[in-house]
């Protein structure tokens, strides 16, 4: 097996969206999907030609053998995913909605299996990955999961490698607000790239500015901060640098959900290209713009060929202006 790229870890839940508009309990049928922002990532990673794992668990029944079974079917490598027979896999329900409105989106994860994560779960192999993505959702899951999540950040910081990560609020899963900033805001100082979206940021430090935002996250010790804007853009900031970024415009918007994810995808794998912050946060955008245009959380993160063919693209138009 080839060394590990990239790193992710967390639950992924069986998706069962909805084939119809309106109320989810007035509809019949569902089409069944895979949900998580942490396979999300990894697979938008696989298919940009990573060697991407993925650390979780899940219940020892049908949902947990499709989860796994779909993420192998993309490339990713879940030889560290445990079958758990005391506990279930989590799963959810997702409405169909119009013109890009966000879906109604009901969970059954309580006490699930990925719920029991812990700090037990990280093997000496995980820690030779050249990279770690984490989120904060794993952390509200329980106090296991975010025992684990501090562990698995620190180690991979200890160790050299380096470490991205994107907030990922899930207010529902927190007893509290507060419970929920400090302990968002302590694994986001373990990370070296920080991803929050606009709101989360507003919310996890008290500022109202993409810059007073990034500087909050500076100071905790971060090597850099992109903060995702939505249609338009992405703003990144480091100790020496900062800028904004315009997005990708989008003839039509489909679905919204997993477009950080996407955004992520694209950062990730352009810093480890070695490209530098402009050019990653260039890549998230369009990267995320792919997403937003498809039904589904991760169905329309692009290939590495799509990849290639749109920044060829890019590159001939401004040889041509």
């Amino acid at each position: 097996m080839s060394k590990i790229d990239i790193l992710s870890f967390g639950e992924t839940m069986t998706m069962l969206v909805a084939e119809q508009t309106g109320d989810l309990a007035a509809v019949r049928h569902f089409e069944k999907r895979i949900a998580g922002a942490d396979s999300n990532v990894a697979i938008g990673l696989s298919r940009l030609g990573f060697n991407v794992a993925w650390l979780s668990r899940v219940g020892n029944d049908s949902l947990g053998r499709f989860v796994t079974d779909s993420l192998q079917q993309e490339g990713v490598d879940c030889r560290h995913v445990t079958v758990d027979p005391a506990h279930p896999t989590g799963f959810q329900f997702k409405s169909l909605e119009l013109e890009g409105a966000d879906p109604v989106v009901e969970y059954f994860r309580r006490g699930s299996a990925a719920s029991h994560l812990a700090v037990s779960d990280i093997t000496a192999d995980l820690l030779n990955a050249r990279h770690l993505h984490a989120t904060g959702i794993p952390a509200a899951l329980s106090d296991t999961c975010r025992e684990l999540s501090r562990a698995l950040m620190t180690r991979m910081r200890d160790a050299g490698r380096s470490v991205s990560f994107d907030p990922n609020l899930r207010p529902s899963l927190w007893s509290s607000q507060a419970l929920m900033i400090r302990e968002v805001n302590h694994l986001a100082s373990l990370a070296h790239w920080v991803m929050p979206g606009m709101a989360e940021g507003e919310l996890l430090t008290g500022f109202d500015t993409p810059a007073d935002i990034a500087q909050f996250y500076l100071d905790l010790g971060v090597e850099a901060v992109v903060i995702k804007l939505g249609a338009k853009g992405a703003y990144y900031r480091t100790h020496l640098t900062q800028a904004f970024v315009p997005g990708v415009p989008v003839a039509k918007v489909v679905d919204t959900v997993g477009a950080g994810d996407g955004f992520a995808v694209g950062v990730i794998s352009a810093l480890l290209e070695n490209l530098d912050f402009a050019q990653a946060t260039a890549r998230g955008n369009w990267v995320g713009s792919q997403a937003v245009q498809s039904r589904g959380d991760m169905e329309g993160l692009p290939t590495l060929t799509a990849l290639r063919e749109a920044e060829s693209a890019s590159a001939s138009r401004r040889q041509t202006v």
